[in-house]
């Protein structure tokens, strides 16, 4: 099929120029063969996938739900495509990240590597096979480097760059090109093991690296890319362009795909005056002369061929900056992050590179006072409580507690620096309660938060705001902005957010991690081990009653009720939890936060709360505790409580009323079946009553006719006597809410009364 001529090949479409410089030959095709593998190239280039998204965005479904927060998931029966995420539980969802290396900049992907996992396209150098992205030198001559960059390979000569003194200049390290400067000082700023450095903001190309307390500076060149000059981009503080566009191409054995083009083996090609390519084994083999260093500034610099160099050789002895005057080689830091020299009348200035950075679930990108970049550190331990109490610890845990005494809730056990007891109330209810006081003490400081938010510092009250000392320490009392809640803010990173009204919110930093006890759990990156007694013990869901009563504090005094049963749990229907919780569920109130935060355990809160309810709008609090969580994550809420009729600070006496013909609030026809369901219910028992009698008399009729049974019917007589007595107390003196079947116990039975009073 293909053509020979004068016993060369050559290339219809690429006949080379009569010139006085060496011929290259060219393999070429004659014209039917090329016009089959033109058209290959273009079916190549128009099934281009361009890789905008991830995995994510083509899968759709619910968010599952999870409990064990912090903690990996193992998803059962997973696809293979799930084999390159991690899960794990985060605010109540299983969040999975990819765990595959970054292709943000490759320009051709390899799809036939056997994962599942995208990668860039390596390169084949020398009977090996290198990644995109590695570098390494020849190992003959160490100032020769290679760097593979999506099929191409860059060979250059790298120019070595040193400003230290002669004494502190020594040999390069075996292996290397450049000497190295004792000392990883660059104009008097000190750069950090590892780090690297851009040795002047006007050629971004001389970085500078810290190893082992060496400094060494050198010069690369750009590597070459292989997607079009059109599709590059190169950002103002990098030194190269990049290929931000990422493409599946349909392979093409043994031949090298550059830009637009498909090039046979040991084809050779320009893609610019500079760069010499050469097609071996399906990689681009490129060689690029690295430009020298020069001292002037940009502006004193001219073209000269493929590099630039200093048009005037001006040596001057001070330099100028916004009015101040530098001596040549005085030195002088801009910030954490940038330092200059005077050189020559020239300002030099060196800029510190930040790696990027990718944190962990339980991790926030912070800026360190004094450092040049941002860190992932460790984000505060956060202990809720609100509601009827409903308990969120600081790894996660959700937990329901209605015991009415006082308990405490959170300890620093080692260090014994703080301890914060909680006292619950109440508030003449049979089985519920709510938060009522807070009392932290802080070495020599004891601070009490009550109700309606008044502040009592070592048993004086005060005004807001406060301002104080804790061993030695600062401490500040404020009302927060919207005048919703008060604010302890303390100087080794301990914060309590009170809002007077039962709503508590505790936050601790890192360095508290597995020092804690008490009802928030011990902060250790764990929830399964939340619910641990302070005899050691870790209890079960269903021992919540005996966990919590381990950490009771204060005598039989601090209990507002005298003993705590749940054996007559209020009867909780359904149709009126609907009906206040239906406000979590609206979209246009709660939505923009339902992905970041399952809603599931707060629905639950709620429906626990509106059961026993002293004030009418026991709702609320599980609304304020979900939004402010919400605020917490970063997300944005419109004004639920206006839209809700949930007034911020202490309320009573809510009605029905208050919240009927709200469009945000279910259907309150539960009100309407209350009193027929009670009617019915009564005739019921009449109807008993009238079996009971009929019984009675024809019992008397057969007494007549046998007097032998005279005693067993005074017996029988007596016994269904007691039982109409029985049912008349029932019916006149215990409420009609108890007398209908139980919802399931919100939390498990209390523990004997033996282990009560222990």
């Amino acid at each position: 099929m293909c053509c020979q001529s004068s016993g060369q090949w050559k290339s219809s479409a690429q006949q080379p120029k009569e010139s006085a410089t060496p011929r290259r030959h060219h393999h070429g095709f004659c014209p039917r063969t090329e016009v089959l593998i033109l058209t290959v190239i273009l079916l190549a280039v128009l099934q281009i996938q361009t890789v905008v998204a991830g995995v994510g965005d083509s899968l759709s479904g619910v968010r599952q739900s999870c409990s064990n927060e912090g903690e990996e998931v193992q998803l059962k029966n997973q696809p293979k495509i799930f084999t390159c995420f991690k899960c794990e539980c985060q605010n109540g969802f299983v969040n999975c990240r990819d765990t595959c290396p970054p292709v943000n900049d490759c320009y051709i992907l390899d799809k036939s590597n056997g994962t599942c996992c995208r990668r860039c396209k390596g390169c084949s150098f020398r009977g090996m096979s290198y990644e995109s992205g590695s570098e390494w030198s020849d190992p003959e001559d160490p100032c020769k480097t290679y760097k593979c960059v999506a099929t191409v390979v860059t060979e250059t000569i790298q120019k070595c760059y040193s400003q230290c003194d002669d004494n502190q200049l020594q040999k390069p390290r075996p292996g290397e090109c450049c000497p190295t400067c004792q000392g990883c000082k660059i104009n008097g700023q000190t750069v950090a093991e590892g780090q690297e450095v851009d040795a002047s903001i006007d050629d971004r190309c001389l970085v500078c690296q810290c190893r082992g307390n060496q400094l060494t500076c050198s010069k690369k060149t750009c590597p070459v890319l292989p997607c079009p000059m059109s599709k590059q981009i190169k950002r103002p503080d990098e030194c190269c362009p990049r290929c931000p566009q990422n493409h599946s191409f349909l392979p093409v054995p043994g031949k090298c795909l550059f830009n637009k083009s498909v090039y046979p083996e040991k084809t050779q090609f320009m893609p610019d005056r500079c760069t010499n390519c050469t097609c071996l084994n399906g990689t681009s083999v490129c060689q690029r002369p690295t430009c020298p260093i020069l001292e002037c500034s940009p502006e004193f610099q001219e073209p000269d061929g493929c590099c630039p160099r200093c048009a005037v050789a001006e040596v001057r002895s001070e330099c100028s900056l916004d009015g101040v005057i530098y001596q040549n080689n005085e030195t002088w830091d801009m910030g954490p992050c940038r330092s200059c020299r005077c050189n020559g009348g020239t300002i030099r200035c060196a800029q510190m590179r930040c790696p990027a950075v990718k944190c962990r679930a339980n991790e926030e990108l912070k800026q360190p006072p004094g450092e040049c970049c941002q860190r992932c550190v460790e984000t505060a331990g956060t202990c809720t409580v609100f509601g009827d109490p409903h308990f969120r610890t600081f790894d996660g845990k959700f937990f329901s507690f209605q015991g009415s005494c006082k308990y405490l809730l959170a300890s620093d056990c080692q260090g014994k620096t703080f301890h914060i007891r909680l006292t619950n109330e109440g508030r003449n209810t049979r089985h519920a309660s709510w938060a009522k006081t807070v009392t932290l003490s802080l070495r020599n400081l004891k601070v009490n938060l009550g109700q309606r938010m008044r502040v009592k510092v070592n048993g004086t009250r005060v005004t807001l705001p406060y301002f104080g000392m804790a061993g030695g320490q600062n401490i500040t009392i404020e009302r927060l902005p919207d005048g919703g809640a008060v604010m302890l803010r303390s100087e080794m990173g301990l914060t309590l957010e009170w809002n007077g009204a039962g709503f508590l919110q505790v936050s601790v930093p890192a360095k508290f991690k597995q020092r804690l006890c008490g009802l928030c759990g011990n902060f250790n990156g764990s929830s399964r081990d939340d619910l641990t007694g302070k005899d050691g013990r870790t209890h079960g869901d269903d021992e919540v009653w005996h966990f919590a009563n381990s950490w009771k504090v204060g005598g039989p005094k601090s209990c507002s009720r005298k003993r705590e049963s749940l054996a007559a749990t209020p009867t909780c229907d359904k149709r009126k939890s609907n009906f206040y919780c239906h406000p979590l569920s609206v979209p246009s109130l709660f939505g923009d936060c339902h992905e970041r935060l399952n809603p599931e355990n707060y629905k639950v809160a709620c429906r626990m709360d509106v059961c026993e309810c002293p004030s009418g709008d026991c709702h609320c609090d599980s609304f304020a505790a979900y939004a402010h969580e919400c605020r917490r994550l970063g997300v944005p809420l419109p004004d639920w409580r206006t839209a809700t009729n949930c007034p911020a600070g202490w309320r009573r006496n809510a009605t029905l009323s208050s919240f009927k013909g709200n469009q945000f609030y279910g259907d309150p026809s539960f009100h309407r079946f209350k009193g027929r369901r009670q009617k019915n219910h009564l005739l019921r028992l009449q109807q008993q009553q009238q079996h009971q009698q009929q019984s009675k008399q024809g019992q008397k009729g057969r007494h007549r006719q046998s007097a032998g049974h005279n005693q067993l019917d005074k017996q029988g007589h007596h016994r269904l006597d007691k039982d109409q007595l029985d049912r008349e107390f029932i019916l006149k003196h215990v409420p009609s809410s108890f007398l209908y079947p139980r919802a399931p116990d919100r939390t498990p039975p209390p523990p004997p009364l033996s282990y009560l009073t222990v």
